[in-house]
Parts: structure tokens; sequence; C-alpha cells
């Protein structure tokens, strides 16, 4: 995977609806931190947003279980 662990356990939280506020709080970091891992992850998988980014997540998640 291109992400690290931490961004891919951002990206689960982005898919559940959590807010960037949510996710600093119950990551124990800051908001600018995650505000850095989303730009990260946004650049990695190519999105531009998170809606995006839920979007081909979900997608991504049914092709790897139709592929098993």
């Amino acid at each position: 995977s291109i992400l690290t662990a931490k961004e891919r356990e951002i990206v689960g939280m982005v898919c559940e609806g959590a807010s960037n506020k949510l996710i600093a709080r119950q990551l124990n970091i800051s908001l600018s931190t995650v505000k850095t891992h989303l730009r990260n992850i946004f650049a990695k998988t190519e999105v531009i947003n998170r809606t995006e980014l839920v979007s081909r997540t979900r997608m991504s998640s049914v092709q790897h279980s139709l592929n098993m």
C-alpha cells in the first residue's frame, strides 16, 4: 500500500464521517497534523477532496471483495 498505517487509519475515519477535529482528538494529534496527513493522502491517491476519497475508497473496497 502506498499509504502509511496512520494515513490508512485516517482514511477509515474519514469514510466513517469523522471531522478533522474529531480525528485530531481521537488520534491525539493536532488539527494541522490531520490536515497535513489529508494533503498527503490526497496527493498519493490522486483525489481532490474528501468526497472523492470516500467514493474511491468504497469503490476499491468493493472491487477487492469481488476479486477474492
